[in-house]
């Protein structure tokens, strides 16, 4: 291994130590970024579930088919209203990808961007109501002493309703998983490094202070990305009278977010276990909607990251 001049390390150290006193708190959505500009050049499209995982299910249908379709609506909208950027599917049929296929696709296509497409659940409310009372026979003592008695004991009837939980929700991965995504950056560098920062730090140990900082560092700025991309999804949202539950750090099950090296959201567009809203994920008009409104949020996430924002 080459050996790299000491002074020229610690130029680098204090280059990236700069660029790090513009860190901010991963407990928020921050709009600042810690780089230059950079392209959306390829956008990884993922249809959540599929196969013999059928996901959430409704009355009449399944987490899986939902994804597909808006997925598969999504990637055809792209292409029209932005014709230079690449689309790529995890997914076009109704096939199961396990969470760790699904990053190698998209780490190995390079993607700029992953977008995951899912439904919300609730589960159903249960209720009891009493319908009657029942004369219940017991006895106490024993012998000459034992007595019959009756009391009367409720009879309560159970039964569910769908939960009238609704709206959407778009995730980021949480904060405290940052380490994973930190390596994810460690096994994927060669997607996000420029040739001349790559030939600058390419014979640095992975684990030195250098190399350490600079995946802090990327990995901040794909959490900032995101976090922008989500609050902008849900603001779509908004626009056109869905009801937001917003943008929100994702605490646990979403593996697939901290193992890309880009940054990446993942939409619930609708809650399946609400009648209505199951209605209107399935129809041809409400998915048109929610296409409409990821792209919408698409454009301006496109001119901010190429405005070096």
């Amino acid at each position: 291994m080459v050996k790299v001049n000491y002074m020229m390390k610690n130029y680098l150290l204090i280059a990236l130590g700069i660029l790090l006193c513009s860190y901010h708190s991963p407990e928020t959505f921050e709009t600042k970024s810690t780089t230059s500009k950079a392209r959306l050049r390829k956008i990884i499209i993922d249809a959540g579930h599929g196969g013999y995982d059928a996901g959430a299910t409704g009355k009449f249908s399944q987490e899986k088919d939902v994804a597909l379709g808006v997925a598969l609506k999504l990637s055809k909208q792209l292409q029209s209203d932005m014709p230079d950027v690449e689309v790529v599917l995890t997914r076009a049929t109704d096939i199961y990808h396990s969470p760790v296929t699904k990053a190698n696709i998209a780490n190995n296509n390079k993607g700029d961007l992953f977008i995951s497409i899912h439904c919300n659940a609730a589960p159903d409310i249960k209720h009891s109501k009493l319908v009657k009372y029942t004369n219940k026979i017991y006895y106490t003592g024993k012998g000459r002493k034992k007595k019959k008695h009756v009391r009367k004991e409720p009879v309560y009837q159970t039964y569910t309703t769908p939960n009238p939980a609704k709206g959407t929700e778009t995730y980021i991965w949480g904060a405290h998983k940052n380490d994973l995504k930190e390596k994810a950056m460690r096994e994927n560098e060669a997607l996000y490094l420029d040739s001349a920062t790559a030939r600058f730090v390419k014979d640095f140990d992975p684990s030195s202070p250098e190399k350490m900082i600079l995946y802090s560092l990327k990995t901040q700025q794909y959490f900032n990305r995101s976090a922008n991309l989500a609050l902008q999804v849900e603001e779509e949202f908004r626009k056109v009278g869905r009801i937001s539950r917003q943008a929100q750090q994702r605490q646990v099950g979403i593996w697939v977010l901290q193992a890309v090296a880009m940054p990446g959201i993942l939409v619930e567009t609708g809650f399946i276990t609400n009648p209505q809203e199951e209605v209107y994920i399935n129809s041809e008009k409400g998915q048109n909607e929610i296409v409409d409104c990821i792209v919408k949020a698409l454009k301006l996430y496109r001119r901010n990251i190429e405005a070096g924002k």
